[in-house]
């Protein structure tokens, strides 16, 4: 899904200027409470706000939007249509309230992710909500490592491609087996960085003593309000709704 999402950074939004850990923490009480929710009503509406809000907050095209919720539509779609076969009685309404709420999840983490730096996130994470630099530092590496692993993919496929393995008789051999190839070289460059970070992480004493910030991620007034807000409409929708 990242691929389809531009990155929103703190100069271009208004969400994106918001602290990492006050959005996090956002999304999950969100999905948390309507977790227990099998009215369509309630989650229904909630999934309308957070798609105004969303698009407001972060000015992302309706477009880019829509592109996003196909994987989450297509979830939402099975259950609504599982819960209808299964169901006899209440099986639409049921669906109806679950595949509402995956829609909600999936626009809350889109909102997320595209206004969230992932370095700020962590700084943010070790900061105020006191996560462990271990924990943080290991999760910003993990981040990079699978951000980076389409284009290692496509190095390596490149590279076997100009090699070009090929049968006894001349002929290519099966594609199928270049993927095995190239899957088994992605995992040994996958276990070489992971042993190289750590290596890097422990030279540079992570986890010895306290540890200083070099850019420190606000925590101000607005976002107080903004969870305030949220968490307001979330209490008024489930008990009007």
């Amino acid at each position: 899904m990242s691929a389809l999402l531009p990155r929103v950074t703190a100069s271009d939004s208004w969400l994106g200027r918001r602290n990492p850990t006050v959005k996090l923490a956002l999304a999950f009480a969100v999905s948390l409470a309507v977790t227990f929710v099998l009215r369509p009503a309630p989650p229904v509406t909630l999934y309308l706000l957070a798609l105004v809000g969303v698009r407001l907050g972060t000015r992302l095209p309706w477009r880019t939007l829509a592109l996003a919720h196909l994987p989450f539509a297509a979830f939402a779609s099975g259950v609504l249509l599982v819960n209808v076969v299964s169901r006899p009685d209440d099986g639409l309404s049921v669906g109806a309230a679950l595949a509402a709420r995956t829609l909600l999840v999936g626009v809350l983490a889109v909102g997320f992710i595209t206004s969230t730096d992932p370095v700020d996130l962590m700084t943010s994470l070790q900061q105020h909500a006191r996560v462990s630099p271990r924990v943080t530092h290991a999760l910003l590496a993990g981040h990079r490592l699978l951000h980076d692993l389409p284009r290692e993919w496509q190095t390596i496929r490149m590279a076997h491609a100009v090699r070009a393995p090929t049968r006894a008789d001349g002929r290519p051999r099966p594609a199928w087996r270049g993927s095995v190839r190239a899957s088994f070289a992605l995992l040994v460059v996958c276990v070489r960085r992971g042993e190289r970070t750590a290596q890097a992480l422990e030279s540079r004493g992570l986890g010895v003593g306290p540890r200083t910030t070099w850019r420190p991620v606000r925590l101000d007034r607005t976002d107080g309000a903004l969870a305030v807000a949220v968490l307001v409409v979330v209490v008024a929708v489930l008990v009007v709704a």
